[in-house]
């Protein structure tokens, strides 16, 4: 006697067109670039904003990314 047992549903995975995601990645990767920046270079001499603010925001963040900053 054989039982039956219902056949598993079938999951479609979307597809998203590549011009819907490219505003989306352009996005990010201009929010990466200035990070990186604002982390990594940002000592003060061609700081955006004057002052060295941004340095002691992000002070933490560069030592443990291994920037030197002293």
């Amino acid at each position: 006697m054989a039982i039956a047992t219902p056949a598993a549903p079938s999951v479609e995975i979307p597809t998203i067109p590549l011009r819907e995601l490219l505003p989306w990645l352009l996005m990010f990767a201009l929010l990466a670039v200035l990070t990186i920046f604002f982390v990594s270079a940002d000592q003060g001499a061609i700081s955006i904003p004057a002052g060295t603010a941004i340095h002691e925001w992000v002070h933490d963040g560069r030592h443990l990314l291994g920037y030197p900053c002293h």
